[in-house]
């Protein structure tokens, strides 16, 4: 037998097979009505509706077929050792679909016997050892990790391993499985078969190392590919640079060399590419080895905002124009087309064919674009060619609109957003066709327009008693644009009116959150595309547009319809963008069904800490985003703390390695000091909490354990931790993660402006971070303030105050004071 690829023991997972092709199959299942627990009180995770006719229809079939082994299938690709201890595929799919995929590889053990695994799933898995089926576990639950133990018999002269893994895609679909060996005994790994060639292993430290030089790349940079060690062989590189929107689509693929004894390679201009938060796609490549990774990379095209004028008609015309121009190829561009008087631009026809498709198919996120294809319908109906409009009203009457409505696709109705489209959707296809029958449903547009307010109606009494489940999102803020923007539009008097006073409530906490131009916070829900995007995030055009500073980008889910609507937001929100030199502005308030949010906000000209303590600590963090830290000096200066939910630091789970908590932590936020107390407890699967710090903007200084982030124009923010910070060096945290370790741990955040670093730093040396009581408190002493004890049970005390008693509610409560 070759030599071992890699060497496992008791605790280490199987991560080096030979995979084939993925196999994808349209699976609806028969249409049906799904079961509705929408109750309009929405929570931050997922929700559990039953099982969708796709997913009945794999139960029958897993219930009565018999698998097969295969092993004539080509190898297409390898998994091999990185940073996921998963076999992970997971993917995106608007439609239901089958996926499978066979993956191979070989063990060896000192001697034959028999090792167990834990073996860890979200679908399901056959395992054939020596071409014998030794274990099936197909749990298929969706999204949801199950585990069982397999035994398997390995020779010492080698087994060969064959596992069929698959899973029924509803959309998001975390897709993987994990054999972690529990056994103390040292196995050998091989792949014998695969085509891995001599050069694997420098292809493989590449990949684990690589990420694109700095926080953000402009227009006149290069984007340039940095490692750590310099390549020991000439390798060639393979670069698609695709969209992390909802086209997907493929921006540059080009392949460049990268030299033997260096350490970076360009791949093209800044300016080669559009504005955006982009996948990068990579292929390394040298001789008949081969290994891919994706990574992200940030393209803005100018750091400085633009500034937009006084005039508010103005700012919008400007924004539709842009949008007309350069928006992407969705249906707000061609809203924007039509808006602004292009009904003969070539782009008009293939974005609305396309955004029929997206209906007609019944995609997940088709409500997204459903409103703006009838917001074109309703003001430019006429402008539609005779066979265009025809279709367009068949597709219309053809919408499944609700769960009510017989359907067997993936569409997602129970989330805050998705709930509030598909009302708009079916209010104003109602209003439209008044007299036409929908075939989905039997009823006539009339009737389909009293249910669909009913159900609005219900929906703004829920947001409006308890606030948003996704407050402060700037992935999702944009999508309840698209709805209640096309009601203060399109809607009757009555929810136009309830529309408008709640955007005029989301606008306000935008203008509390929004610094130098870029919108932020903390988050119902995160994504690190919009984490770490800055100003290329669909929010951050509102928030230029409605208050004169910012960016414009090619996000158009929503913009159009506020840049061609008449909404304006109130006029007082203004002085909450920037703060006056010397003073400072907090808010509190809840957000969210439970409340889920209790937040506060700290914000001066040159910073800003904002937090939510009322996250349930020790619970799973789905998206929750619980402090955020951003600057005035860099459109990309920001920074956070999580607990990592994942291994992959590109990964792209919920949560992911810096997006939400894999354990939520308890936090509190009194005026300038956060606390954050993390019990990650036995079975958290990383034993670590970090600290994310951009380095545009920020200068880092690690004065003993404390961490001081110093921004260009004064800004002053310090992480003090209970334990020691380890700074991270190579790969993709180089320079911008410091880790801390252990079960429990605990973090001060304390935010300064108008010190000097020196000044600022004898202070922290004069304050003290310590837990208490086995970890169930945190304490901080300051030098010119009463004590701060964050306790895991009654939350934040000032001295003998329980400080969480006093938030007002959902609607902020803002002060503007004197900086002391």
């Amino acid at each position: 037998m070759t030599a071992p690829l890699m060497t496992i023991a008791r605790g280490n997972s199987v991560t080096a097979w030979e995979l084939s092709p993925v196999e994808a199959t349209y699976y609806p299942g028969q249409p049906a009505k799904a079961r509705d627990p929408q109750n309009y009180k929405y929570v931050n995770g997922f929700v559990d509706v039953g099982d969708l006719p796709c997913r009945v229809a794999t139960w029958r079939d897993v219930a009565t077929r018999t698998v097969t082994l295969r092993t004539d299938w080509p190898v297409e690709s390898l998994y091999l050792p990185g940073s996921n201890r998963r076999v992970e595929f997971s993917q995106f799919r608007h439609r239901p679909t089958r996926l499978a995929r066979w993956c191979r590889t070989t063990l060896a053990a000192p001697e034959d016997r028999y090792c167990s695994f834990r073996l860890e799933t979200r679908g399901g898995v056959h395992i054939w050892v020596d071409g014998e089926l030794a274990g099936r576990f197909e749990p298929y639950t969706r999204n949801h990790t199950q585990q069982t133990v397999v035994h398997l018999p390995i020779r010492a002269s080698g087994s060969e391993i064959v596992v069929l893994t698959e899973d029924m895609a509803e959309r998001d679909t975390n897709w993987f499985f994990e054999l972690v060996l529990l056994d103390a005994v040292a196995l050998e790994i091989h792949l014998p078969g695969a085509r891995l060639g001599d050069k694997v292993e420098t292809l493989k430290a590449l990949s684990t190392q690589v990420r694109t030089s700095g926080d953000v790349i402009t227009g006149d940079e290069a984007v340039t590919l940095l490692f750590d060690t310099p390549s020991s062989l000439p390798v060639d590189i393979r670069a698609r640079v695709k969209s992390t929107s909802h086209t997907h689509a493929t921006l540059l693929d080009r392949t460049v060399a990268l030299p033997a004894g260096v350490t970076e390679v360009t791949l093209c201009k800044g300016r080669d590419l559009p504005d955006g938060y982009h996948s990068l796609e990579l292929e390394f490549i040298a001789g008949d080895s081969r290994v891919t990774r994706t990574i992200g990379c940030p393209i803005l095209g100018a750091i400085a905002p633009e500034q937009l004028g006084a005039d508010l008609a103005a700012r919008k015309a400007r924004a539709l124009e842009h949008a007309a121009l350069h928006g992407e190829l969705r249906m707000g561009t061609a809203v924007a087309l039509l808006e602004t008087g292009r009904s003969d631009d070539p782009r008009l026809r293939p974005i609305i064919e396309e955004t029929l498709l997206a209906i007609e198919e019944h995609r997940d996120c088709a409500d997204f674009v459903s409103v703006p294809l009838l917001w074109a319908w309703m003001r430019h109906g006429s402008a539609f060619p005779p066979d265009l409009a025809e279709r367009i009203r068949t597709t219309l009457l053809g919408f499944r609109y609700w769960v009510d409505e017989p359907g067997n696709d993936v569409m997602w109705f129970w989330s805050e957003n998705h709930a509030l489209c598909f009302h708009v959707s079916q209010l104003l296809a109602g209003l439209s066709f008044p007299e036409d029958i929908f075939t989905a449903s039997g009823r006539t547009g009339n009737e389909q327009a009293t249910i669909a307010i009913e159900r609005l109606e219900r929906w703004l009494d829920s947001v409006e008693e308890e606030g948003l489940a996704e407050w402060n999102s700037a992935a999702y803020y944009p999508v309840d644009f698209i709805g209640l923007l096309a009601l203060v539009e399109l809607a009757p008097q009555a929810i136009a009116d309830r529309a408008r006073q709640l955007c005029d409530r989301i606008f306000t906490m935008v203008a509390l959150h929004t610094l130098a131009g870029v919108p932020s916070g903390s988050m119902g829900r995160a994504y690190d595309k919009e984490l770490r995007a800055g100003p290329l995030t669909e929010l951050a055009p509102f928030a230029a547009v409605a208050f004169g500073e910012g960016w414009l980008n090619q996000g158009v889910a929503s913009l159009p319809l506020f840049a061609a609507g008449g909404y304006a937001p109130p006029d007082e929100i203004s002085s909450y963008v920037e703060p006056a030199p010397g003073k400072v502005l907090t808010a509190r308030y809840s957000q969210g069904f439970g409340p889920a949010a209790l937040l506060t906000l700290y914000k001066t000209r040159h910073v800003q800490l904002s937090t939510n303590s009322g996250a349930q600590p020790g619970g799973h963090g789905h998206q929750q985003h619980v402090l955020d830290l951003r600057f005035a000096s860099h459109p990309m200066a920001r920074s956070w703390l999580n607990h990592p939910g994942e291994d992959d630091p590109w990964g792209q789970q919920r949560p992911s390695y810096w997006a939400g908590n894999g354990v939520l932590p308890r936090v509190g936020q009194h005026r300038n000091a956060a606390l954050v107390l993390y019990q990650l407890g036995a079975q958290a699967r990383l034993d670590f909490t970090h600290v994310y710090a951009a380095r545009a903007g920020l200068t880092h200084h690690l004065v003993g354990d404390t961490l001081i982030l110093e921004s260009h124009d004064g800004g002053l923010v310090a992480y003090k931790s209970t334990g020691p910070l380890q700074p991270i060096t190579t790969g993709p945290g180089a320079g911008i993660e410091y880790r801390s370790l252990g079960p429990r741990q605990g973090w001060a955040v304390l935010v300064a402006e108008g010190q000097s670093l020196d000044a600022f730093a004898a202070y922290l040396g004069q304050c003290r971070l310590r837990l208490g009581s086995g970890g169930d408190t945190l304490e901080l002493e300051r030098p010119d303030a009463a004590t701060l004890t964050l306790d895991w049970g009654q939350g934040l005390l000032f001295g003998e105050q329980t400080h969480e008693q006093g938030f007002p509610g959902v609607f902020p409560a803002v002060t503007l004071e004197d900086l002391p």
